[in-house]
């Protein structure tokens, strides 16, 4: 495929920036979460469905981040890999209990900046920015069933449910942090409070498209290139980019992040 889907992330960028816009204003609105606001419109059972579905694709999700974490810092640790998924998990759980809002916040923030570290790779292996900017512009429907399966994952991870139920809780929880705990101080939003949050989400949706743009670029720049296209782990993606580079660390911290 190479860089055939590149054009995607033209199309999820708008898409996901309204989507999250739109959670977000009922956080701001009405004070409370995405599954509250469901409980108070649906019955009880479709609040149920959509529970266990988000769910099982949360659990699915934070299994996967925890594996390619661990997978990475087993790359600059040598420790077990196993042992590292518990050693994240009890870390991650126990911050998000101890450490207030903000300071998560700040963390996440700065820590977010490893990521351009594949925007930098993609400009050191010097593609041929012709075809790069075709592939852009042009959509390339796929045309067979891997491509296909590529471009059903591209939508699935962009406009993820599991981000709906996070924006809306995101506003809360910013705003409990401000010492708003009651849910009477928390209703209802200025048009500036709502200008500014629509600013913030299409900026944050702008540059998460960004990097998902370099990501796919990257990887279609160094491992589809070299013929490395049987990548099942992060791990093994770390790995096969050590012939263009000095050593899969470099790309380690980025893939410990993402």
């Amino acid at each position: 495929m190479g860089t055939s889907l590149l054009w995607t992330a033209l199309i999820t960028w708008p898409l996901m920036g309204c989507v999250q816009f739109m959670c977000a204003r009922i956080g701001m609105v009405t004070g409370t979460g995405l599954a509250a606001m469901l409980k108070q419109k649906f019955p009880r059972w479709v609040l149920v469905i959509f529970a266990l579905a988000l769910f099982a694709a949360n659990t699915i999700n934070v299994g996967s981040d925890l594996a390619g974490m661990s997978d990475a810092a087993e790359m600059l640790t040598g420790f077990n890999s196993h042992w590292l998924v518990v050693l994240f998990g009890i870390a991650i759980a126990f911050s998000t209990v101890y450490f207030r809002y903000f300071q998560i916040a700040k963390a996440l923030k700065w820590l977010a900046l490893f990521l351009f570290a594949y925007v930098v790779t993609a400009f050191v292996v010097q593609p041929d920015w012709r075809a790069v900017l075709r592939d852009t512009f042009i959509p390339s429907w796929p045309k067979w069933h891997d491509a296909w399966q590529s471009f059903v994952a591209i939508l699935g991870t962009t406009i993820s449910p599991y981000l709906f139920f996070w924006q809306a809780s995101e506003e809360v929880e910013e705003e409990k942090a401000m010492g708003r705990r009651m849910l009477r101080q928390r209703e209802g939003a200025t048009g500036q409070e709502i200008d500014n949050r629509k600013l913030d989400v299409g900026v944050g949706t702008f540059f998460s498209n960004i990097v998902m743009y370099f990501i796919i670029l990257t990887c279609a720049l160094t491992l589809h290139a070299h013929g490395m296209r049987d990548i099942e782990t992060s791990k093994q993606a770390a790995e096969a980019l050590k012939p263009l580079a000095r050593s899969p660390i470099c790309f380690t911290p980025s893939v410990l992040i993402g």
